[in-house]
Formats: C-alpha cells, structure tokens, sequence
C-alpha cells in the first residue's frame, strides 16, 4: 500500500496538463473519510463536516465528468456506520435528499447517470425516494456514472450473491463446477459496472473498510492525508498522475 502526501498548495490548471487522457483510469472509488475530524479540529460539530463534504462530492464528480473518467462510486454510508449517533445518522440520511435537490439539475444537463449500490431498502423513505427520482431522472444519460455505496458493506454484498449461487445450485439451475469468478463478479451489486483502477481513500487512514472487496482486488490504491472537505481538483489530479507513473503488472513481469 502506497500514502500519497498531496500538495495542497499547487494550481489545478497547471497540474492538469501532466494527465494523459489516454490512459485515464475508467471507474475511481473514493473512501470519503475525515468530515468529522475535519469539523472537531474547527471546533464545529460534526455535522459540519459532512455538510462541507456534501460540496466536495459536488467539485469533484464536476471535475471527474469534464476529465472524461467513466465511473465515480463514492463510499457514502457503511453498513457499519448506524453505529454512530442517532443525531448524525438522522442527518447523513437527509443529506442524499439535500444534495439531489440542489445538484440533480446539473447532474442531468452533464449528462450525468446516478447509480446506488447498497441494501437501500433499509434507508428511510425519504431518503430513498430522493435516491430513486435521481436514478429514473438520469437513467438515460450515458456520461459519468455517478455510483453511490450507501448502506453498503463488500462482505455482505458478497454474503449475498454467495446465498444467490447457492440457491441456484441447489434448485438444479447452475452446476457448481460453472461457478466462475466472471459468475461471482455478474451477481456482486456492481455486476453493470467495471471494476475500480484506482482507489482514493482520504483523511490518513491506511484501510479499505469492507469497501468492494472483491472488486478492487488488482486496484492501485492511494492513500490521503487531506480530509475529505478539503479534497479538490488538484488532489484528485495528483492522485491519477499518480496512478499514471505506475505500472500494473496483474502478477506478471
């Protein structure tokens, strides 16, 4: 694993010119992390911290369309993440309506598709009202996948689609020698969408967080010390010159 200390200080239209737009990474996952410690070291509550990331989603899917990357999922909401108090949960629910309804018109004269991936039936009604309108309203665009992971966590996505395959085996539909990895990847939440090149994860933390296991298994993976509300342009062209100087080997020479 590779910590990719950004420079905050450098101008985005002078780093862009070093991006070779011929070999862009086609789907960039990003752990979206350090709203809170961002906020608390602002001495603002916490909640702060995720309105302020809600804008850094928006710079950054703006400037992931106009790059020409064809898929961006950003890691919204755990599994895991209704552990945190009822107060910020209540609000991380309400922020895909707040951003839907300031964004989605933009989303949708760019071109831009909205996707979720997650178990978004256990999401409150509002919220997954606001989330199915975007995914119709937008379902005919063909820019950016904008891939939402909300209420997402890899090894129950991957729990599922093994009770899926399990239970075509035992109904006589699928041999178990048939089971393939191609297979495996069909039935995952991301089946329509490639796996991830590259993944950002900001804010310092060097783990993936149950975050597309299965996918990512041949990803490049950089590692942030920016807090996500600080992330911008010029971090995010870092992280894909970066990306651009390494050679992917897939276990060969």
């Amino acid at each position: 694993m590779f910590k990719f200390l950004f420079r905050k200080d450098a101008d985005v239209n002078n780093k862009i010119i070093e991006i070779d737009k011929n070999s862009l990474p086609k789907h960039v996952a990003i752990i979206m992390d350090g709203n809170g410690r961002w906020a608390s070291e602002k001495r603002l509550p916490r909640i702060a911290g995720h309105r302020e990331g809600m804008q850094t989603v928006k710079k950054v899917t703006r400037f992931a369309s106009n790059l020409g990357i064809k898929v961006l999922t950003l890691y919204a909401f755990s599994t895991e993440n209704w552990k945190r108090p009822k107060e910020e949960v209540d609000f991380l629910m309400k922020l895909p309506s707040d951003f839907l309804n300031s964004f989605l018109p933009e989303l949708i004269e760019k071109n831009v598709k909205v996707k979720v991936i997650g178990n978004i039936h256990e999401l409150p009604e509002h919220t997954l009202n606001a989330l199915e309108e975007a995914v119709l309203k937008t379902e005919k665009n063909s820019g950016l996948i904008l891939n939402f992971a909300l209420n997402y966590g890899s090894r129950d996505e991957i729990k599922q689609a093994v009770q899926h395959i399990s239970k075509q085996c035992l109904e006589g539909s699928l041999l178990v020698d048939n089971i393939t990895e191609d297979l495996i990847s069909k039935t995952l939440m991301t089946k329509n969408i490639p796996d991830p090149e590259l993944v950002i994860r900001t804010s310092g933390e060097l783990r993936i967080s149950n975050f597309l296991l299965w996918q990512i298994a041949y990803s490049e993976l950089i590692f942030s010390d920016v807090y996500w509300p600080e992330f911008n342009e010029v971090h995010f062209t870092d992280a894909i010159i970066n990306y651009q100087n390494r050679t992917r080997r897939f276990g060969g020479i």
